[in-house]
């Protein structure tokens, strides 16, 4: 297990272990961490030597780029692995943390609703750092606050697949939306097969009063349950933990026709035919 300490993660709006389709989060062994602005530096979450980068192809998508890259660096006791910049930095190169890497790409693995981030996963020495998967679980050393929801809010922004509601009332530092017992959770609720918390559930979670997810060997896994905003049925909630205004995210990777002003209630319902996007 490799910790991130909470003065590194502090440096980020928001985190998140599980929001996300690929292999590579799987179990938590990724960590995707968002600077701020969408195509802004990149700072770097680890220090340590460049061992080498490399830029790949990615899925064609109208609102990305063509290629990603992978940055690889030495900490000393593991081999960091680092996507979704453009590199500034090149083998040889020793970085700090808090030093930009490059910038961030919008890249054709994101959803069109997904913001530009850094994503980092940890190898062992030996371990061959170019597979996508196998990298070492992580936590991170910071905590995060429990939010509470009633499902309600403001719409306050809206772009082609995704609306944002206003902020919960929150405390300082990270939170993350809450179950109704109190559990900070994380991933793509139910729409990614990846789910985890900031904690340890004691059994079943409910959110708004509906169970969607249970225990398992490696955390949680979502049930099927389908998410309604004023009746019409939402891709789902993208749940991670923020330092910044909260608010709360709804993904339609289909489009929808809400605009910034509306009042709208969320409700979770238990289905036969949940969405599944990886």
């Amino acid at each position: 297990m490799v910790t991130l300490p909470g003065s590194v993660v502090s440096r980020y709006d928001r985190f998140s272990r599980y929001n996300s389709p690929y292999p590579a989060h799987d179990r938590g062994c990724a960590i995707d961490l968002y600077p701020g602005d969408n195509g802004g530096p990149a700072p770097s979450p680890v220090a340590g030597e460049v061992i080498d980068t490399r830029t790949v192809r990615c899925p064609p998508q109208p609102y990305a780029v063509d290629t990603d890259h992978l940055i690889l660096l030495d900490t000393g006791e593991h081999v960091a692995r680092i996507l979704h910049v453009d590199p500034a930095v090149e083998a040889g190169d020793t970085v700090a943390v808090g030093d930009s890497l490059g910038r961030l790409v919008r890249s054709g693995f994101f959803g069109r609703w997904v913001d530009d981030h850094v994503h980092l996963g940890f190898r062992a020495p030996d371990a061959n750092p170019y597979r996508a998967s196998g990298s070492l679980p992580l936590t991170v050393g910071c905590d995060v606050a429990p939010l509470a929801w009633d499902g309600t809010g403001e719409i306050v922004e809206v772009g082609e697949t995704h609306v944002r509601l206003d902020s919960p009332a929150g405390g300082d530092g990270f939170v993350a939306l809450a179950s109704d017992g109190g559990v900070p959770l994380d991933g793509g609720l139910a729409h990614y097969a990846g789910a985890g918390t900031f904690g340890s559930p004691s059994g079943p979670l409910s959110l708004l009063g509906t169970e969607v997810a249970t225990p398992t060997e490696d955390g949680i896994a979502w049930r099927d349950v389908a998410v309604t905003v004023d009746g019409v049925r939402a891709t789902g909630l993208s749940l991670f933990a923020s330092q910044i205004e909260f608010g709360t995210k709804l993904v339609f990777h289909e489009g929808h026709d809400f605009a910034v002003g509306e009042s709208v209630r969320v409700a979770i319902h238990e289905t036969t035919d949940p969405i599944r996007l990886g």
